[in-house]
């Protein structure tokens, strides 16, 4: 009993990083049936806020507020995740919808182009960038909507961004001196290390429970809870289902499909910048981070059901479950009169590698008999 609870929660832990990854990719492809293959380096780009936040937290200043710095980190890796993906939706995806295979690779060169920014950008020009983007694509919200109608708008527009150019500039050379003696975004790794509130594990129970898992666990229930309101208690959440479910009718009915197609993708990609400061928190952050998760995100969002949350929440534990099960060797303890031939087979499976092989097998012959998904999606244009 206790194996196989702690099979159980190691299944849990493992599901709740896969969740966080593909929650924003299965709202996102949902609604707007974009492959996006860049989704694995929000997640990077998420990683790498945790990483600028840590290290400015390491400064003489903020020295005693440093076991905050996650808490400052999930905000900020939202953000930066957000705003990156509105500027992939406007600038290259929405000039290619309806066009799957050309989405596939246009994303899929974005997300090149962006492993070899994080190598090759020194890390205090890459956060004025950031930030140069983020206020960029803020201080227009912020105005009054008088100020963006009629001719005065493209001025308006122009100084927003002529500021953000600035305080860009004026970032990168301030953090320069600091941040860059600390270190350097490099095409090696680099090490997030996690507060000290999150070290060590909880006994419970004659087992002894990682924190951070335990940590990781409780931001995938706020997330999940989280969008779950938004999409089933706020206006714009109902827009979005009502898009999702037949895009020419909510047009008719005065749905601005194009802005609600910009806030799901801002929704989505943010998500994988939060997904990013759960993975840094399990290991090392590199450019390809994301690049492990990418295929286990599509695995769940097609074995869950296209834009079913409830589908993607349990596909990600099951997905982690028969993970660990199979990985670690679970299943010959849990079942020792094990005919000889499928021991053999489980033991040649049992390995991290091997088992993803065998889980993603599993899937794919899941998928002959219901190439829907465990919850397909309903509605008269799914029908049709």
């Amino acid at each position: 009993m206790q194996l196989l609870f702690e099979s159980l929660f190691n299944g849990v832990a493992i599901g709740s990083v896969l969740l966080m990854a593909a929650l924003g990719l299965a709202i996102v492809f949902g609604l707007m049936g974009v492959i996006n293959l860049a989704h694995g380096e929000l997640i990077m780009l998420g990683a790498y806020t945790t990483y600028v936040v840590q290290l400015i937290f390491k400064l003489p200043a903020f020295e005693p507020v440093y076991n905050l710095y996650v808490l400052v980190a999930i905000p900020l890796a939202f953000v930066v995740s957000g705003v990156v993906g509105i500027l992939l939706e406007r600038t290259v995806i929405r000039r290619l919808y309806g066009n799957p295979l050309e989405t596939l690779l246009a994303t899929w060169g974005v997300s090149l182009i962006l492993q070899q920014f994080v190598r090759s950008v020194p890390l205090a020009t890459a956060a004025g960038v950031v930030l140069a983007l983020v206020v960029g694509f803020s201080l227009p919200l912020l105005m009054p909507a008088p100020w963006l109608e009629g001719p005065r708008a493209r001025f308006v527009r122009a100084g927003c961004w002529a500021t953000s150019a600035l305080a860009g500039v004026l970032l990168a050379g301030g953090l320069a001196s600091q941040i860059s003696r600390i270190a350097r975004a490099t095409s090696r790794n680099v090490d997030v290390t996690a507060p000290q509130w999150m070290r060590g594990g909880l006994e419970w129970a004659d087992l002894t429970l990682p924190v951070p898992r335990l940590v990781i666990i409780v931001m995938t229930v706020v997330s999940v809870l989280g969008v779950t309101l938004f999409l089933n208690r706020s206006v714009w959440g109902t827009r979005i289902r009502a898009v999702t479910q037949n895009r020419s009718m909510s047009d008719c009915l005065g749905i601005p499909t194009d802005t609600v197609d910009v806030l799901t993708f801002g929704i989505g990609s943010g998500l994988a910048g939060i997904a990013g400061v759960a993975v840094s928190l399990l290991g090392s952050v590199g450019p390809n981070v994301g690049g492990s998760y990418i295929v286990g995100c599509f695995m769940v969002v097609v074995l869950g059901g296209v834009g079913n949350l409830f589908g993607a929440v349990l596909a990600s534990f099951a997905i982690g479950w028969l993970t660990d099960l199979i990985g670690a060797g679970r299943l010959l303890t849990l079942w020792p009169a094990m005919p000889p031939p499928l021991a053999a087979t489980v033991k040649f499976f049992a390995t991290t590698s091997m088992a993803q092989v065998m889980v993603f097998a599993l899937i794919v012959l899941f998928l002959q008999f219901r190439p829907a998904g465990l919850f397909p999606q309903k509605g008269r244009m799914v029908e049709a």
